[in-house]
């Protein structure tokens, strides 16, 4: 049996903390209460709090300037994507607009590994296409097949395309249990991603976001039917 993670206070302080800076509680651009008072607040001790405090600086949320205090940093004006993994977990509604950039960003990188692709790099995407069809469970060949879309956004020998799609994986893979419909079934997964790998394969730029456009639509259809 897989153990269950043990959460901390600062675990807890951190997820209360984004919630609150999330839902305006907190506005952008405002500073925070003086930290005795944000502690006692939260019923928290004031290390407690300048933890938490470290991990939201780390992910962007906040900003602390000495002697003046902790402001909510503007996200939406000055934010970067490794926002994205926060955003859903708090804000579910963040998911159809990762589906809109995951569609048109696959079809791109698809495309672009067709053209650049080595020989290696489409030996790899073979083998991790049948890791796919191998694969035992609903969990296990959506984790699969992921690995075929990140060893795409290698055969772009682009490495922005690469931090994309860790980015946009990042942000999706926690909530995988309530997407994982399209991968029940491990032969139907494959089938679906087999025309995207073999155009690959055959350097056909063109049916390679042909197929890449049809799998993604395909997949983002069953998932969203599943998020209603």
């Amino acid at each position: 049996m897989e153990t269950l993670p043990r959460e901390t206070v600062v675990d807890v302080l951190e997820d209360r903390l984004h919630r609150d800076i999330l839902g305006g509680l907190h506005p952008a651009g405002s500073y925070l209460p003086p930290e005795r008072e944000l502690a006692q607040g939260y019923g928290v001790t004031r290390t407690t709090l300048k933890h938490a405090f470290g991990r939201l600086v780390q992910a962007g949320l906040l900003e602390t300037r000495h002697g003046v205090g902790t402001r909510v940093r503007d996200f939406g004006r000055l934010g970067g994507a490794d926002l994205l993994p926060m955003l859903v977990r708090h804000c579910p509604d963040w998911i159809g607009e990762i589906f809109e950039v995951r569609r048109s960003i696959g079809a791109l990188i698809a495309e672009q590994a067709a053209r650049h692709a080595t020989q290696t790099q489409r030996t790899e995407l073979r083998d991790l296409l049948d890791a796919v069809r191998e694969s035992t469970g609903g969990d296990s060949t959506q984790l699969a097949d992921a690995e075929v879309h990140r060893a795409l956004a290698r055969g772009t020998g682009n490495r922005v395309y690469v931090l994309l799609t860790n980015t946009l994986f990042n942000a999706y893979l926690p909530a995988r249990a309530a997407l994982v419909e399209p991968f029940t079934d491990a032969q139907v997964a494959y089938d679906r991603l087999e025309p995207v790998v073999r155009s690959v394969e055959a350097g056909d730029a063109s049916a390679a976001r042909r197929a890449a456009d049809a799998y993604l639509a395909t997949t983002e259809r069953i998932m969203r039917r599943d998020l209603v």
